[in-house]
């Protein structure tokens, strides 16, 4: 008996959960809507390539290849990709001790005919990292996957402001 009414609260308390959540308006993210069924996204670096990808697994929009952008009906250009670093923090004999890492992308998307349908605008990314200099090779190792890290939530950044177009 007990472990009936014991399996019975678990139940309503799963059940009043549920509703609670469904009541408040909650909702997983979906993919976003985008006002273009095909884009061109023209370049070979590593950011367009995560761009792509993140088309690709929203799975709502046409990659047109390069060679064809005319037939797309936007074009996301990727204006500049620049990276940089800050120190942070030194010791008292002036040695670094942290670092900034900084990912700066500036990004348009345009129709073929160049009606320009989202201005140039930045999108940045700052991660700190701790440096040491016994351990040179591994702090480069873990700037590149910081540097990998940020250039995917931009990517993801980027496909959110590309949803907030709402005409071509």
């Amino acid at each position: 008996m007990d472990n009936a009414s014991t399996s019975r609260r678990a139940l309503l308390a799963g059940a009043a959960a549920t509703l609670a959540l469904a009541g408040c308006g909650f909702q997983l993210r979906r993919a976003p809507d985008f006002a273009f069924k095909s884009l061109a996204v023209p370049g070979k670096s590593a950011f367009v390539n995560s761009l792509r990808r993140q088309f690709r697994a929203a799975g709502n929009v046409e990659l047109v290849p390069e060679e064809e952008m005319g037939r797309a009906e936007a074009i996301l250009e990727v204006l500049s990709e620049n990276r940089g670093t800050a120190v942070l923090s030194t010791n008292s004999a002036g040695q670094v001790r942290e670092l900034q890492l900084r990912l700066t992308m500036r990004i348009r998307l345009r129709t073929p005919a160049g009606k320009e349908l989202l201005p140039p605008t930045v999108i940045e990314q700052f991660r700190d990292i701790t440096y040491n200099e016994t351990a040179a090779l591994a702090k480069e190792g873990e700037t590149e996957l910081l540097y990998r890290d940020m250039q995917s939530d931009i990517a993801q950044q980027t496909l959110r402001r590309l949803a907030a177009v709402k005409t071509l």
